[in-house]
């Protein structure tokens, strides 16, 4: 079916087929549409909408000369250059190719050929202030802080969760991924049977200006709001904050996160005033707002670490969740007890808050 084997030749036959049902309907085979034709040739029926109003000239190739099977090493020199570059999607390389070397070849053949080298365009995801009462709630939090010195940041406990993955999956959003060198990945069989379910661990961490605490989630599941309470909250960050080991003082520590729906749930909210901890809860915390939190760049940290010990590993198992899992742990281990690290975190909070009032607002470069 076209499905299995989607050759040039295949998808020629299957638009020439797709004309001669839609020419039968025509001519009064009125059991057949373009859902019925979809079913036969195995297409979409927005494929069949595409193409069955074609000349059967028209159905041998949109290329001219044809879509390429392999991409020349020029073509493969253009992407490479273009990759982590601002404004070089897929459609512009492909433009890029044709002015260059007079050779068209499909956006698709080019994300592709990214897709299995792990390369990527730069791809920049704006986050942008959504309401004007994120702004304002900015606002508010920078003017309630304003009389804040460094010894009282001191006391907060800033947190964060996040996956970090074992292999690089393009044009993934939010976190960095790895794999070893892109020039090698060419010529790794298992590489495309991997990408498609790299492993990954699920991380929460927090810290004081006296440890990192951190709790592994291996599985990848999603930060629901029982998850969070009973096993993140109840299990560790609770009976953390009250260990005086671990924070400045007991009674003055407060915990902070941002509005996740697993900590803006109501019972998220009363669970940790039922427990006297301290926090800035929905009507302190400004939503959109990662600059200020400092756990963000204790995420970036342990992200780079693991990267640069998931580069140098090798052998079978070098992509594997056992192996991510262990790197993982000894970045982290090494991280629980950076003192100076986090307290010049904590204590660039009033330089947070300055950008954003200087900024009106708005997202600034922390």
């Amino acid at each position: 079916m076209a499905g299995t084997y989607d050759t040039e030749n295949q998808r020629t036959i299957d638009r020439i087929m797709c004309i001669a049902f839609r020419q039968a309907r025509d001519a009064g085979a009125t059991f057949i549409d373009r859902l019925w034709i979809a079913t036969k040739l195995g297409r979409s029926t927005r494929w069949v909408s595409d193409n069955w109003n074609k000349n059967p000239e028209d159905c041998f190739t949109e290329f001219g000369s044809g879509r390429p099977q392999q991409l020349s090493q020029e073509s493969r020199a253009i992407i490479a250059s273009a990759s982590h570059q601002q404004r070089k999607g897929h459609r512009k390389v492909a433009k890029e190719i044709f002015q260059k070397r007079e050779k068209r070849v499909s956006h698709v053949t080019i994300g592709r050929y990214r897709n299995r080298d792990g390369q990527k365009p730069f791809h920049v995801i704006a986050k942008p202030l959504k309401t004007k009462t994120h702004i304002e709630d900015r606002l508010w939090l920078s003017d309630w802080l304003s009389e804040w010195d460094e010894e009282d940041f001191l006391h907060l406990a800033p947190s964060d969760e996040f996956f970090v993955y074992a292999i690089r999956k393009p044009n993934f959003q939010n976190d960095r991924i790895w794999a070893k060198d892109v020039g090698d990945i060419a010529e790794d069989e298992r590489y495309r049977e991997i990408v498609r379910n790299p492993s990954c661990i699920g991380i929460f961490v927090m810290f004081t200006a006296k440890k990192l605490l951190w709790v592994l989630k291996e599985k990848g599941e999603s930060w629901d709001g029982s998850y969070f309470r009973e096993t993140i909250l109840k299990q560790h960050v609770i009976p953390f904050l009250k260990d005086p080991q671990n924070v400045l003082a007991v009674d003055e520590a407060v915990f902070i996160h941002d509005k996740a729906p697993c900590m803006r749930a109501k019972a998220t909210q009363q669970l940790l005033k039922a427990e006297n901890v301290e926090f800035w809860g929905n009507d302190i915390w400004p939503g959109n707002s990662p600059d200020l939190n400092p756990a963000e760049h204790v995420g970036a940290i342990i992200k780079d670490e693991v990267e640069a010990r998931m580069l140098v590993e090798v052998g079978k198992g070098r992509y594997s969740v056992e192996t991510l899992k262990k790197n993982l742990i000894l970045v982290l281990e090494s991280l629980e007890n950076r003192i100076e690290l986090f307290e010049d975190l904590l204590c660039s909070y009033p330089s947070r808050l300055k950008a954003v009032c200087d900024s009106m607002g708005q997202h600034t470069i922390y």
